[in-house]
């Protein structure tokens, strides 16, 4: 008895360490200390870093971020952006040519001055006293180490740098377009991250971030006239006021005319922060534990409204958010009017405006970009492609439950979604289905590379977009439609859970679909991911089977790319039959998800071109075939797929 309890015992633990991924992190500590010149537009800083070193390597160097050298004439996103723009991949709705340069950055990097630029220097990096060799290489500086950093070891750095903020370009900035004096993001040297694919040291050249999670302390001095927003929770709310305060609390006025903000955030990867002095600030205490902050400038009463209402509509879609996609794990959420449209942070975003399409997508980036960490360069998709899909799909519930109540907008008004805002320069889609229609488009355009291409060397910005954006999204409807929707949902929160603070990467998200489903899913990414071959299926005869006395249907793949089929047959009486026919690759089934009547067939081998499957019913019975009704998979050419019989 006691040997079976034990064998059980045994196999609880080995399914939870199976169930619980082993992956190392390193972990930092910031402790910042900055004091911005609003003159000058420039300041000085100090940080206090401790470094934990839990790979199983020794570090002999190390690396930083100095983001804002790229904001100089002739840094390496000038050239990017200057040579991307003598491209036309696209052209506008007249058929007139567009530059594929990003409408943000255009050439305007070039034409910066002096005092307009952005830069970041460190001073002196000390490590037990000792200063280390520097070499910068524009937006990376290598740390040669006096003395190696040992496994499972920690180390202390002191960093004293200064930096001058950039006319806003791309992301961060001063006095951009809304009139927001400071968008302070990537504006600290930020320690590269070391993962079990070595150092992660990318120019900024465009792209997305990536980051070693830790603990920030940032202490922010500035003039009393700026309200700051950021990342984390401030620690001296009662003393600085703005309505971070405690209800009631009197602030007592110092004679000093400058302020200290203390923020403090616990297990993230990246602090943003930003400062004006005409900020309005809207807070709500939404649960025991969660705080939703939004800061903007108030321009008109119909702008405030809809300020307003993006506080109204966060606490609505929240519950279901993490009903859907986990749970959200920080102290507070901040809406900060800022940046250069939408960029996602720690705990918060920079947004030019409060349309719900963008603020909903920024805050699912807290789940895949934050939460989970995915490597934006790497996996661009898994973070763009899966926030648009979560995007659109909050959006929706929105729209279907909370607008028609909103006391801030009129039922009848009309959120743009962040693909529509998009859509302003980049034509990307609106809603799933003119998801599959954009990434058709660029299926046939010439112009499409594999996902695994590194985000900041696809030969064009319409490439990477839809890429990620749009086949991303893609990648997770269609899921749906190869595992059922209800397991696909499944797959989501178990990814969450078992990969939160983790880094995944793809093969990690397929293995946890296919323990979540039972199937076998290796191929779907090697097709979806690693390749451009497309889905293209065809009915291509029906007839009578004379050695049984029965209609067949052949189905033809015309597409490189094979799937499992669901095949409805309506009939003339109004019933219907689903034919599912699964694909041996996946070594399985999917689950019946229609009410009809669903007749499991011989799986198709994915060398064959052809599939013939015979049905009861007379062919004179038949009212119509179709392959995938559901319109989930991204078939190139619907038109082959249904055949309505006259009469």
């Amino acid at each position: 008895m006691k040997k079976a309890i034990f064998t059980l015992l045994s196999l609880c633990f080995l399914s939870l360490v199976i169930a619980q991924p082993d992956r190392w992190q390193q972990k930092i500590s910031y402790k910042i200390d900055v004091s911005l010149n609003e003159q000058n537009h420039q300041f000085s800083g100090t940080e206090n870093i401790d470094y934990y070193n839990n790979s199983p390597d020794t570090l002999y160097k190390l690396y930083f971020h100095l983001y804002w050298n790229a904001f100089q004439p002739n840094s390496s996103m000038d050239v990017r952006s200057l040579e991307l723009g003598k491209l036309t991949p696209r052209a506008d709705r007249a058929g007139n040519p567009l530059p594929d340069w990003d409408a943000r950055v255009k050439d305007r990097i070039s034409k910066l001055k002096e005092d307009e630029i952005g830069f970041q220097r460190v001073s002196s990096l000390t490590i037990n006293g000792k200063e280390q060799k520097l070499i910068e290489h524009e937006t990376i500086l290598e740390v040669v180490l006096s003395q190696p950093i040992l496994p499972k070891s920690k180390t202390n750095l002191i960093v004293k740098f200064n930096a001058q903020v950039p006319v806003q370009i791309r992301r961060s900035g001063r006095n951009n377009v809304e009139g927001v004096m400071y968008s302070m993001s990537q504006w600290y040297p930020k320690m590269v991250e070391y993962d079990y694919q070595g150092w992660n040291a990318n120019q900024y050249i465009a792209r997305e971030f990536y980051g070693v999670w830790g603990d920030y302390e940032v202490r922010i001095n500035i003039n009393k006239k700026f309200m700051v927003a950021a990342t984390g929770l401030l620690q001296n709310a009662n003393s600085i006021g703005y309505g971070y305060e405690d209800a009631g609390r009197k602030i007592l006025q110092t004679k000093t005319n400058r302020n200290t903000w203390i923020f403090k955030g616990e297990n993230i990867h990246d602090f943003v922060w930003a400062a004006d002095t005409a900020y309005q600030h809207l807070s709500k205490k939404i649960r025991n534990g969660l705080t939703i902050h939004v800061f903007y400038k108030q321009k008109d009463a119909q702008a405030d409204s809809a300020w307003k209402n993006v506080l109204y509509a966060a606490e609505k879609v929240l519950p279901f958010i993490e009903s859907k996609f986990g749970a959200y794990p920080y102290p507070q959420y901040s809406f900060i009017q800022g940046g250069d449209g939408g960029m996602e942070y720690a705990m918060a975003t920079l947004l030019k405006g409060p349309g719900l399409g963008t603020v909903f997508h920024e805050w699912m980036h807290s789940w895949y970009q934050q939460i989970l960490g995915t490597n934006e360069s790497l996996f661009g998709w898994m973070d763009e492609g899966f926030t648009s899909y979560a995007e659109n799909l909050v959006m929706d519930y929105y729209n279907n439950n909370w607008a028609p109540q909103s006391p801030f907008t009129s039922a009848s008004s009309k959120q743009k979604t962040q693909h529509e805002l998009l859509a302003d320069a980049d034509e990307l889609p609106k809603n799933q289905f003119n998801e599959y229609k954009a990434y058709m488009r660029l299926a046939n355009s010439g112009f499409e590379e594999p996902l695994t291409t590194h985000a900041d060397h696809f030969n064009t910005n319409y490439g990477y977009s839809n890429a990620a954006y749009t086949k991303g999204d893609v990648f997770l409807n269609q899921l749906g439609y190869l595992v059922g929707d209800e397991v696909r949902d499944r797959i989501l929160l178990a990814y969450y859970n078992t990969w939160k603070f983790k880094h995944p990467n793809a093969n990690d998200f397929i293995r946890v679909a296919e323990k979540t489903s039972g199937l076998t899913l290796q191929w779907y990414k090697e097709y979806w991911v690693y390749s451009t071959k497309t889905i293209d299926y065809k009915i291509a005869n029906i007839s009578m089977d004379d050695e049984i006395g029965k209609p067949q249907i052949t189905i033809e793949r015309v597409g490189k790319m094979p799937m499992p089929l669901d095949v409805l047959i309506t009939y003339k009486d109004g019933t219907k039959e689903m034919h599912y026919i699964p694909l041996d690759l996946m070594l399985g089934n999917k689950i019946a998800e229609d009410k009809e009547t669903r007749i499991i067939h011989n799986e198709w081998r994915w060398t064959h071109p052809k599939y013939k499957f015979n049905i009861e019913r007379k062919l004179i019975e038949i009212k119509s075939i179709e392959i995938d009704p559901t319109h989930r998979m991204a078939d190139m050419n619907r038109i082959n797929n249904k055949i309505v019989v006259p009469g």
